[in-house]
């Protein structure tokens, strides 16, 4: 018979589990409610040291010395709570006794740089359609619960009617701006670019649940675009995916009623399977993988969907393009930096490898998530134009014609 201290110790032992127990459920349940709640706002993170004024009036700024902030390239800093804006221009400095560098400030869009304390550090280098001094257009969007504002551009004048056109679709947390990157390269092609918005991305009319569904839903919304641009005399679709609207482009390319005029994808850093991606960011976190295995649990089971507050659970399976590649029927161009933090590299590494035929694999040296273009802008618009020229229907259109002239 057990003695009363033996009792004493096992009741401490199972309270002590029990509470262990609950603690990795709350955790796996923070987890999966932390992938599907949009967010709308970002924590300024990167401190703003100084801005400073040269004698011909232009700006410089100094931050800290990070991997990204030394890297070459252009990028943006988002501040005062994401309503300020500025362009940044190249390394032309460094402090090594503050451990900080100085970069051109090229423009700033909205808000008083000099008066920011912090800020985001981003790829939109373009924070409004305007500033690519490019003709374009609003429109709106017939989708599910209301109208998804869109942006569309023309083609440089001379290609008449083009029978091809870009829908550019963006990430995670993000809006439009951040595909803007990609307009001039598809100018230049000759193709009209249409800019979409989807649900719960702070632009679109949210989805029933207001839940992220990682490219299970939102593809419907692409789908309305590509509509919309097929009533607009569109007779063939490449489809721009970044991060996030990657995994939105392959299912759009899947399940999309108008697929066979998706003529092919350019994917920017894309999310070929969830599991791999979310893994790696929970790794880089700490988070235990039992806890994080559990999180996947809960995204899957229908029962489980009150954690998470999703309408329907997420099939990780259908989303997985890894384990579907014999699956994709579409050429393929992924631009993707060996040095993600965030969308693992080695995935579009496997594609590649698992796909040759189809999938051609563009590697960057750039620092951080979807900023390929911004490290060497060059090699990415190159890349596209002979990946554009290699597709299979766009030989003799007369957009490329027209382009080339």
């Amino acid at each position: 018979m057990p003695t009363a201290n033996s009792r004493r110790a096992l009741k401490v032992g199972v309270l002590a589990a029990s509470g262990a127990l609950l603690a990795g459920v709350s955790g796996a349940a923070y987890f999966a409610r932390h992938v599907v709640v949009p967010k709308y706002s970002r924590r300024e993170g990167l401190e703003v040291r100084a801005v400073h004024t040269n004698g011909d009036g232009s700006l410089e700024i100094e931050l800290p010395a990070t991997a990204q902030t030394r890297a070459p390239g252009r990028y943006s800093l988002w501040f005062e709570q994401g309503t300020g804006h500025a362009c940044l221009g190249p390394v032309v400095g460094s402090h090594p006794d503050r451990n900080s560098v100085v970069r051109v400030v090229e423009r700033v869009d909205s808000g008083d740089l000099k008066q920011a304390s912090a800020g985001i550090w981003s790829g939109y280098l373009y924070s409004k359609p305007e500033q690519l001094g490019l003709p374009y257009q609003d429109v709106e969007i017939p989708v599910a619960n209301g109208v998804a504002p869109a942006w569309t551009f023309d083609p440089p004048a001379g290609v008449a009617a083009p029978k091809t056109w870009a829908v550019h679709i963006h990430g995670m947390g993000g809006k439009r701006a951040g595909t803007l990157r990609g307009i001039p390269v598809a100018r230049r092609l000759g193709l009209t670019s249409l800019v979409v918005s989807f649900r719960n991305d702070g632009d679109a009319p949210p989805s029933y649940d207001g839940r992220y569904n990682l490219g299970q839903g939102e593809w419907h919304d692409v789908e309305a675009g590509i509509n919309y641009a097929i009533s607009n005399g569109a007779e063939r679709i490449v489809l721009f995916g970044w991060s996030l609207g990657a995994a939105i482009a392959l299912q759009t390319a899947a399940l999309s009623q108008s697929s066979s005029r998706i003529a092919g994808m350019v994917l920017d850093a894309p999310v070929f399977d969830w599991r791999t991606t979310l893994a790696a960011n929970a790794k880089a976190a700490g988070l235990p993988r039992p806890l994080v295995h559990l999180g996947f649990t809960i995204l899957r089971s229908k029962a489980l969907r009150w954690v998470t507050g999703l309408a329907e659970p997420i099939c990780l399976d259908s989303l997985d393009w890894l384990a579907r590649a014999t699956e994709l029927n579409k050429p393929v161009l992924v631009l993707h930096g060996e040095k993600d933090d965030t969308t693992p590299f080695e995935a579009s590494k496997k594609a590649a490898s698992l796909r040759p035929d189809l999938v051609r694999l563009v590697e960057f040296e750039s620092e951080g998530h979807s900023l390929e273009w911004n490290v060497d802008p060059d090699k990415w618009e190159r890349s596209v134009e002979e990946w554009f020229y290699g597709l299979p229907l766009t030989g003799s259109s007369p957009e490329q014609a027209g382009a080339q002239s």
